[in-house]
């Protein structure tokens, strides 16, 4: 998994609810945990963009409710900053289903714009990609 190059917050706790922007049947997820997170005793992981996540699927097509599935943060409300200064926030927060823990996604089609740090580490995701900003 290649590194970010810029400060993401984690601006998503574990418990937090995420819609997804993909058409894998899945409509939200809760963020059950994060995966690579190390923490101190007694502090709540939370994930930012480009972190993979397992997440529960809470509303959605009925084969894929009540699942646990891997996913990852392409929006997130929260502002980050940029190596160039720019600071960067959007209206959302969104992640994207994935086939499993390879970075490979379940959708074939993504609706909005993705973060470029998150096509940056997961290239299958930048493949399908429109809009990347």
């Amino acid at each position: 998994m290649k590194a970010i190059s810029s400060r993401i917050v984690k601006g998503l706790p574990v418990g937090s609810t995420v819609s997804t922007c993909d058409n894998s049947g899945a409509k939200t997820l809760r963020i059950c945990g994060v995966k690579g997170q190390k923490t101190v005793k007694g502090r709540v992981p939370a994930a930012g963009i480009g972190d993979m996540v397992l997440a529960s699927v809470k509303k959605g097509k009925p084969d894929i409710r009540k699942t646990v599935v891997f996913a990852v943060i392409v929006r997130q409300k929260k502002e980050y900053r940029r190596t160039d200064g720019t600071r960067i926030k959007f209206a959302d927060n969104v992640a994207v289903v994935l086939k499993d823990d390879k970075g490979n996604p379940k959708g074939t089609i993504f609706k909005g714009a993705i973060a470029k740090e998150a096509c940056e580490r997961y290239p299958g995701i930048s493949k399908i990609a429109k809009i990347i900003v």
